[in-house]
């Protein structure tokens, strides 16, 4: 088989987000839209249910009976003009971006090889939609939309929800919990809601911090019972308690807890991975390349991706290579020796590689010099080397 075919399940595998993120987006206009047919409808069918009982009994005037006729074609209206700017305002749209990513990853699949132009274009493409994540992912959002707008990727990538979740961390690192808990009403998400009545707590608003907690705590006491009596008890130890358990829950670094928490929610609904895509993609090919040697300042090998400080910090996070045969490495060229760049020995003991050292003896009318010792001798005094 050749190594050049291109692997299509293999590319799928990290484009699974990609595709999913839109479609979490359109599930959310889809659930809104039935919540709205659910209320007005069942208030219609309720009106004429009521309207249908007093004409059998005949207690129902003509002036009542259109009045009820009115309400319910109003009701229908604002039903309809709901559904519409729900449709055009997100519906539409996001139907749109879907079209376009699914018809961006259709593409990859009729390139049959990856030496072909065509898939060299298509992997600028996603290189570009992974910096994009990469600079949303570490707050640079103008560096974002700078790189989507000169690539014209706008649809491809995910700036808006991006954005959301940064203007609802802002908030919270404010210590407010309003755009946060706007989000779990729109999401129903299994976000906690104690934060912000911890901070009523604080200022000792203790009436605020119960009306608080009937409203956004007590629904959630068939699951978090035991947390919401201790936010209750909270109400009766100051901030400055000694006390354990309410002394962490007026610790402020609480707030950078719920930040991580809140982000790792949002990347859960919307199926997305921790890590940026980027890092992820660099992570797969460093860890083909990952040897203790790259890590020994005696054997770094200056070609070597993982021996580079800088992607060598990166490749601490993945595992050694596993090779089940060793490969030879010249430290010259970084290319491999094998059978067609044979390695060549020097009468010191060092090995590097015959093209390498071909190209020195060019330059130097058919001398050598070892890099690691400065010692000098003719190309033709060099002895091979079998691999075995």
């Amino acid at each position: 088989m050749s190594t050049s075919k291109l692997n299509i399940e293999g590319v799928m595998l990290f484009e699974q987000p990609f595709a999913r993120v839109p479609y979490e987006n359109y599930r959310k206009v889809f659930r809104a839209s039935q919540r709205n047919v659910e209320k007005e409808l069942g208030a219609v069918q309720s009106a004429a249910n009521d309207l249908a009982k007093r004409s059998k009994a005949r207690n129902n005037s003509t002036e009542d009976s259109i009045k009820a006729v009115d309400s319910m074609i109003t009701r229908v209206e604002n039903l309809k003009r709901k559904l519409s700017e729900l449709q055009s305002s997100a519906g539409t749209p996001t139907l749109g971006v879907m079209r376009e990513r699914l018809q961006h990853l259709a593409a990859v699949e009729d390139i049959p090889s990856v030496n072909e132009p065509e898939f060299t274009r298509w992997a600028d493409t996603r290189l570009d939609r992974w910096l994009v994540d990469w600079a949303l992912r570490t707050g640079k959002e103008k560096t974002a939309r700078m790189i989507a707008e000169d690539r014209g990727i706008e649809r491809l990538v995910d700036i808006d929800l991006f954005s959301d979740v940064c203007r609802i961390e802002e908030g919270l690192k404010r210590q407010s919990c309003s755009e946060a808990l706007a989000w779990c009403s729109e999401n129903k998400s299994s976000l906690r809601k104690l934060k912000e009545y911890i901070e009523l707590a604080r200022a000792r608003k203790n009436e605020d911090a119960i009306a608080y907690s009937k409203k956004h705590l007590l629904p959630w006491q068939e699951t978090h019972l035991a947390q919401i009596r201790q936010a209750a008890a909270l109400l009766c130890f100051p901030p400055t308690t000694t006390c354990g358990p309410y002394k962490r829950l007026y610790d402020p670094a609480r707030w950078t807890t719920l930040v991580q928490s809140f982000r790792l929610a949002v990347y859960n609904l919307s199926t997305l991975p921790t890590e940026p895509l980027l890092h992820l993609a660099v992570y797969a090919g460093l860890a083909s390349l990952k040897l203790p040697a790259c890590y020994d300042r005696h054997t770094k090998n200056t070609n070597c991706p993982v021996c580079d400080p800088n992607l060598g910090e990166l490749a601490k996070e993945v595992p050694y290579s596993h090779h089940v045969n060793s490969t030879i490495v010249c430290r010259l060229s970084g290319k491999i020796m094998d059978a067609d760049n044979m390695p060549m020995a020097f009468p010191n003991g060092y090995v590097y590689s015959k093209e390498a050292l071909e190209e020195m003896a060019l330059r130097d009318d058919g001398y050598v010099t070892c890099p690691r010792t400065g010692d000098r001798c003719l190309f033709s005094e060099l002895r091979k080397v079998f691999i075995s």
